[in-house]
This record gives structure tokens, C-alpha cells and sequence, in this order.
């Protein structure tokens, strides 16, 4: 958006600090008003970073191990019931990935998808040949597509920033559902350290605060929440059934094999006939929208930074590879230019309306009703804050 000697005049883009970027990766003032550095200008992301592959990540033999024992204790969960884990699938990288990996594996998980209306042809090429290849049952819930546009609607009204909190909290409570319906105890999951740990929180909110939604819902959508009919609100019951009776847990496999972005790609490209969108998560006409236009040019995020940084610091590329990756514009302008067409059309707004919205300044989620106590200590929705693979 701006080149640095334009950053230097623009102190209200930089939170009102003097810009800076971290001297290791891409994360800089833009990107977080919260962000520090300590006295050789490495970022805060970085020590997070170090933290959490350490905990979390392994390696060599270890690793192996881990991963092995995960899979004996899925498939001994099985018993007579009909799959043994549940896998949510968007049709990008990690998810697809995790897919071939329970094949080449033996499990045999419930495969889930949430439609909110967006999923672009090439989605659904890559869902049902990943479906296809690997013989896996996929259930598929499709929001009402009246409903979901009235909350999205409300959502860029509110002027909030994490529109995305609509589709993770639909998307978290289908699996809920299912599991409950299947006696499912594990979710496996495309999250992972050396790809997706970096995550400013100034750019997300609490995936499962329903309170948050419907509130912001009430205010600013032409729809009421308690006239919400297909909308999956995590029900009370669900999850105390998923915690306490099911004892769902979250396995993340990934963690535990080595896990590089550019070769993935290639082996479900290969094997499974996969293609590219051309960006992180664009598999999703909204997504691509919202990640390459909206938050750009209305909230100055551009989640590039925190992709590439990732991948500098699990050491898959350097810093200047990462530059020069930033020099190519977020979104192709072309494709912006159809995008913005097709979401104000399929939104039933006029471009002077969506220009408007994009004017107003940002508003806190906190400034609405917002849940409190022991929701939100929920382990699951914790993950979920860190998850971007579904």
C-alpha cells in the first residue's frame, strides 16, 4: 500500500509510532500497534515463535514416535462406531494435506465442510477430488444464504475487524455437532507451528463469543438474531456433551513430521490433483475479498506479513525472499476489481454504500456485548482462535 518513505509521513497508518520493521522479518508497526522490539529490533512474534515450536514441535525420531502413537490411540477409539476422528476440510493446503495423510495412515474420519456461500468452483474442485482421491464420507451443512449475508452485512456495518469470526464460530459448532451425533473423541487438525503460529491478536477476536455476534447482529443487520434459523450458534448443550462426556481433543499432526509449505503443495498437486488459488486461504471468494481488499485498504493489515514471517522463522524462506514477495500487490488487480463487483452484487449493496463502510473507522469488538467466565476459558475455542485450516 504505502512505500516506506510514505510510512514516515504517515504517523496515523503507524498507530502514531515512527516506523519500524523487525530486523528479522516482515512484521512491523503497520501490521500491530502492540508490537515491540527488543534491543536488536528483533519483533516479540519472533520469542512467541521460538516458545511455541518449542513446545509444541517435533523432530526427527521423536517426532515419528509421536505421531505414530496419535494415530494407534485414533484408531483404537473406533471400536464399532463408524469413523474414528473428524476432519474439517476448506479445500486448502493444510486441510487437503491432513486428508492424505489419513489415508496414507488407515483412518477413517467424518470429513466436514461448512458452505456459507462463498466457495469459489476451483474449492469445490479441490474438495470433491480430495473427497474422491482419499474415500473419505464428507458432510456438508450450507447456511442459509439470506441469513449468513445479513450477519456478514451487519459485521462490515459494525466496522469491527474479524468478519471471519462468523464462518470459525459456524464452522467449530458443525464439528461440535457431528461429533456429538457420531460419539467422535478426536478432531484432527490442520493447525501447525511453522506455518500459522504468528497471529496478531489486534487482528482477531474471540472465535467463540456468540454473545459478541449477536449483539453486533442486532445493531447493525437487517435481520434479528433470534431470527436466525440455520445459523449453527454453539448450543450450551453440545459443548458440555463434546467436554465432559466425549472428551474431545484436538490432535494436531502436523506438528510432528516435517511440514514444508512448497512441498505439500507439490505432493497434493500430484497426488491428488489439487490447484492453486494463488494465495493463503483464498480458497474462499470472501476470504480472498476480505484478506486481499478489505483489510488492506480499510483496516492497513496486510496478512502477508504474518505468513511470511512464519516461514522466516521456521527458516522456509529468508527475509529478503519475503520482501520480495511483498513487492507483488495482495491482490491481482484484475481480481479485485471482479471481486469487489461480485461481493457488492451478491451482498444486494451499491458500490457508494460499500465505499461508505469502507470510510468508517474501526470499531473494537469490546464495544459490544461480549461473553465472559467460563466460555471463555473453552479449551476448543482457544485452538480455534490459532486456527486458520478449515
Amino acid at each position: 500500500m504505502y512505500n516506506q518513505t510514505e510510512l514516515e509521513k504517515k504517523p496515523e497508518v503507524n498507530h502514531g509510532r515512527k516506523y519500524q520493521q523487525c530486523s528479522i522479518s516482515v512484521m512491523d508497526t503497520i501490521s500491530d500497534p502492540n508490537i515491540t522490539f527488543d534491543e536488536n529490533g528483533v519483533c516479540n512474534y519472533k520469542k512467541l515463535y521460538d516458545e511455541d515450536e518449542k513446545h509444541h514441535v517435533l523432530v526427527g525420531d521423536n517426532g515419528k514416535q509421536r505421531f505414530q502413537d496419535e494415530i494407534s490411540r485414533i484408531k483404537n477409539s473406533r471400536g464399532s462406531k463408524k469413523y474414528d476422528c473428524i476432519l474439517g476440510l476448506s479445500g486448502g493446503v493444510d486441510s487437503t494435506y491432513l486428508c492424505l495423510l489419513a489415508k496414507e495412515n488407515g483412518l477413517n474420519p467424518l470429513v466436514v465442510h461448512f458452505d456459507n456461500g462463498w466457495n469459489s468452483e476451483l474449492a469445490q474442485h479441490n474438495i470433491e477430488n480430495t473427497i474422491k482421491k482419499c474415500g473419505f464420507d464428507l458432510y456438508t451443512y450450507v447456511v442459509n444464504w439470506n441469513e449468513f449475508k445479513e450477519m456478514q452485512k451487519a459485521y462490515l456495518r459494525a466496522s469491527v475487524v474479524d468478519i471471519e469470526v462468523l464462518t470459525d464460530h459456524a464452522f467449530m459448532s458443525v464439528l461440535y455437532d457431528q461429533a456429538r451425533k457420531w460419539k467422535i473423541k478426536f478432531v484432527l487438525a490442520g493447525m501447525n507451528i511453522v506455518t500459522e503460529q504468528v497471529l496478531p491478536k489486534y487482528w482477531v477476536y474471540d472465535k467463540s463469543d456468540d454473545k459478541n455476534i449477536k449483539d453486533i447482529v442486532n445493531k447493525f443487520g437487517d435481520i434479528k438474531a433470534k431470527d436466525l434459523k440455520s445459523f449453527p450458534f454453539l448450543s450450551y448443550a453440545n459443548k458440555r456433551y463434546c467436554q465432559k462426556i466425549l472428551k474431545l481433543e484436538v490432535i494436531t499432526p502436523l506438528n510432528w513430521i516435517e511440514y514444508n509449505y512448497d512441498k505439500v503443495k507439490d505432493r497434493i498437486i500430484n497426488e491428488l490433483d489439487w490447484r492453486d488459488y494463488g494465495g493463503k486461504h483464498y480458497e474462499s471468494i470472501w476470504t480472498r475479498f476480505y484478506q486481499g481488499y478489505i483489510l488492506p485498504n480499510k483496516f492497513n493489515i496486510d496478512k502477508r506479513k504474518a505468513h511470511f514471517s512464519n516461514l522466516i522463522f521456521s527458516g522456509q524462506i529468508s527475509k529478503k525472499e519475503a520482501i520480495k514477495k511483498m513487492e507483488q500487490p495482495i491482490l491481482d488487480e484484475r481480481i479485485a476489481k471482479d471481486d469487489l463487483a461480485f461481493v457488492i452484487k451478491k451482498f444486494g449493496i451499491s458500490i457508494s454504500d460499500f465505499n461508505e463502510i469502507m470510510k468508517q473507522p474501526r470499531v473494537e469488538h469490546s464495544e459490544f456485548l461480549k461473553e465472559e467466565g467460563f466460555r471463555k476459558r473453552l479449551w476448543i475455542f482457544r485452538v480455534l482462535n490459532w486456527l486458520k485450516s478449515f
